[in-house]
């Protein structure tokens, strides 16, 4: 059974913008840490972004911070990232995790949605 689907990905240019989704459809994870992975052809999965059970504190990887957001809303059903001055090397796979610790590292995460494609063109 699903739990955790993403949403939002696509084709964009260089420096636009994408925001993506991934909805909690069980409610099972609104306690929980939510993170976002993503995957580049080729490579392995890389820490994106992650967001406390409250919203109250979030962690951006390097490589994303002042471009990303992450938030999650009031119930917590919902996790939005929103992907602004996008570069080709952000081109991959984006993953939703839900971890009961926050955490940044992909052990800590058991719960993974399928991912959504993110292809930035130069």
């Amino acid at each position: 059974q699903v739990q955790l689907v993403e949403s939002g990905g696509g084709l964009v240019q260089a420096g636009g913008s994408l925001n993506l989704s991934c909805v909690d459809s069980g409610r099972t994870f609104r306690y929980d840490a939510m993170g976002w992975f993503r995957q580049a052809p080729g490579k392995a999965r890389e820490f994106v972004s992650a967001i406390s059970w409250n919203g109250g504190t979030t962690w951006y990887a390097d490589s994303v911070k002042g471009r990303f957001t992450i938030s999650r809303d009031y119930a917590q059903i919902t996790v939005v990232l929103q992907l602004n001055k996008l570069q080709p090397e952000d081109t991959g796979v984006y993953y939703c995790a839900a971890s009961p610790r926050t955490a940044v590292t992909e052990p800590h995460y058991k719960s993974w949605g399928q991912g959504t494609q993110v292809t930035v063109s130069s």
